[in-house]
């Protein structure tokens, strides 16, 4: 795990400053800690922050290269299955210098060019320079756990794991890009591949860019199937799922550096911790956050998973503080980011440096076995499309008339339920997804924001995603449409940033490409059985855990929003975007923005998701745009 850099001048005669990658390179140093390299070859340069976990040696230290010196890389992420893709190098003739996964890469595409890629099992985001054929590699892993952005004109192309290392390239000008922004305050992220800075853009997951005689080009080499199903019973489906995730376990335990898991409480980082305390990695150390609202609280559910393991557990409980964590939040993400989970995320990673360099964890087991209560929403959803238009178009005009927030939970999950149920089911789920749905960014946005934003329809963006999918079923296109859209640019974003603002490589078993293929092959019945989500997973894996933990409700990495924006964030909700600063950006109305503020303080509604949204806004904006960015004590 590390960050990467380069610079990459199309004409040969202009060499690349190696001061430039070295100032990229020290922007990105929380990414790696252990290290620093440079490597230029006239118009081509590599830099590379080492967080060192295979082979600690010199020998891996990076840029890389093989013998001759003809093929350089710079690579972020690890391959899982490196020690058997070496073997097979071996035997075609290859030799190696090194222990290093990062090597098997060389040798790899050295032997197979652009089709190493299909041979690489891991998480990675890499730069691969050919010195004979002046031809530049960019590939990023198959799900996009590890980022990679680029900058590109006519003179060139720049590339690094975080945006913020563009910030040392002389012509580089931060300045926001109006629809990406746009997109932002429905989804809480912006979507790959658009970046919030004007002129950047995200690799996207399973692509690769080729760089060749001043020419770019972009190609997918992986797509996630849902298709064609396999014919299993339910036995045979859970004990092979059983012996796949405890494969993908396995292969996430090799380290030269102690390995220890997050444990949140729900049965998915407790599945994680049970196998590897199976597969003998014990005491496995875990890591868990809680908070002082017992509903959010899921410190008592990890706590009966560490007993059950005998794990050395470590909690850590989050009390708002605005005025430290914030500054570094939006320094560390980059863009304009407002999933709140970010905050226990931080924390976590930062008490998990403490004592491990790894942490395995639970992401992915939701996309890949339905585990979101959305999923039963499009199925309760689904058998009201059979009333007639009419209906279903009043229940709506009735919903949006219902109390929300406050108090009143279960009246605002039915109307966010019946409101859009007159729409097509995929902009139906879409309007689920969103913060700021259409009616309410007409209310909040100015009409000059729309206009510069191209009056952009971010909606269309997962409508996009669903026609794109090869399920016939609608709980697995949904499942792909997560996978392609907020698995990537909303849940790996929040675990790469916050472990690697740490030093931390966080490393996600349920996230195993060929275990994501199992699952997408099982009939979408084996994944959501009526209400019951998670359906054979559960079965695969319920023996190993506690029954509190599997039968519980799912909670989700919540924090207590609502409360912090009518208590602790109040003040600075109001002084920050109700100031002439934020509001003289263009973007939203005052009295929109003063109305929710109002509206949540006093609990007639719930808005603390979107309060939260242009919070994250208007800092970004003071991080990044408005002066010379410098990272916050």
């Amino acid at each position: 795990m590390c960050g990467i850099v380069g610079r990459f001048n199309f004409r040969s005669e202009v060499p690349v400053d190696e001061r430039l990658i070295a100032r990229m390179s020290e922007l990105l140093a929380h990414r790696g800690p252990d290290g620093q390299g440079v490597h230029v070859d006239g118009a081509l340069g590599l830099g590379h922050r080492r967080l060192a976990i295979i082979d600690l040696s010199p020998a891996g230290t990076q840029p890389m290269s093989r013998a001759d010196g003809r093929f350089w890389v710079v690579s972020n992420g690890e391959i899982y299955n490196f020690a058997e893709l070496r073997l097979d190098l071996e035997r075609r003739g290859h030799e190696f210098r090194s222990r290093s996964d990062t090597e098997v890469i060389l040798a790899a595409y050295e032997e197979f060019g652009v089709g190493c890629l299909e041979r690489l099992r891991g998480m990675f985001a890499f730069a691969l320079w050919d010195r004979d054929a002046r031809t530049l590699l960019l590939a990023r892993d198959r799900v996009g756990k590890k980022p990679l952005h680029y900058l590109a004109d006519a003179h060139g192309i720049a590339f690094a794991s975080e945006p913020k290392a563009f910030l040392a390239e002389p012509t580089f000008k931060p300045a926001p890009r109006v629809d990406a922004i746009w997109h932002y305050l429905t989804y809480q992220y912006v979507p790959s591949p658009l970046s919030a800075f004007e002129h950047v853009r995200k690799l996207p997951p399973a692509h690769y860019l080729l760089v060749r005689d001043g020419r770019m080009t972009v190609e997918r080499y992986w797509r996630l199937r849902y298709g064609e199903k396999r014919r299993l019973t339910e036995a045979a489906a859970a004990e092979e799922l059983r012996a796949r995730l405890r494969e993908a376990v396995r292969l996430r335990l090799v380290s030269d550096v102690p390995v220890g898991a997050f444990l949140s409480g729900g049965i998915d980082s407790a599945t994680v911790v049970a196998l590897m305390a199976e597969l003998g990695a014990s005491p496995v150390k875990t890591f868990s956050i809680g908070f002082e609202q017992k509903e959010y609280d899921e410190l008592p559910y990890a706590r009966l998973v560490a007993r059950r393991y005998g794990t050395d557990h470590h909690e850590f409980v989050v009390k708002p503080d605005a005025a430290a964590v914030l500054p570094r939040l939006v320094w560390h993400y980059n863009e304009p980011y407002a999933d709140s989970s970010a905050i226990p995320t931080y924390y976590v990673a930062e008490l998990t440096r403490r004592h491990v360099t790894v942490a395995l964890n639970g992401d992915g087991g939701d996309e890949n076995f339905a585990g979101y209560e959305r999923y039963v929403a499009n199925q309760v959803a689904a058998r009201l499309d059979r009333l007639p238009g009419g209906a279903r178009r009043l229940a709506g005009a009735v919903a949006a008339r219902l109390p929300a927030g406050g108090r009143t939970r279960g009246l605002t999950r039915l109307r966010r339920l019946l409101e859009p149920l007159a729409e097509p089911r995929e902009r139906r789920y879409a309007r689920w997804m969103s913060h700021f749905d259409a009616s309410l960014k007409a209310e909040l946005c100015t009409e000059e924001f729309a206009r510069a934003a191209g009056e952009a329809d971010s909606v269309a963006l997962l409508v996009d995603a669903y026609r794109r999918s090869d399920a016939a079923d609608f709980v697995d296109a949904t499942l792909d449409v997560d996978v392609s859209t907020y698995l990537p640019d909303d849940l790996l974003v929040k675990v790469d940033i916050a472990t690697m603002a740490h030093g931390l490589e966080g490393r996600s078993p349920l996230l195993d490409h060929p275990l994501m293929e199992f699952c997408a092959s099982l009939p979408a019945d084996f994944k959501l059985r009526g209400r019951v989500k998670k359906y054979i997973f559960k079965r695969a894996v319920g023996d190993l855990l506690p029954r509190e933990v599997v039968e519980r409700p799912k909670m989700g990495f919540g924090v207590p929003l609502d409360h912090w924006f009518r208590h602790e964030l109040r003040d600075m909700a109001h002084d920050v975007l109700l100031s002439p600063r934020a509001i003289g950006r263009g973007y939203v109305r005052k009295e929109t923005v003063a109305r929710l503020l109002a509206e949540h303080g006093t609990g007639r509604r719930a808005w603390h998701y979107q309060l939260w949204n242009l919070l994250m806004l208007e800092l970004w904006h003071r991080v990044f745009v408005d002066a010379p960015p410098e990272p916050p004590a």
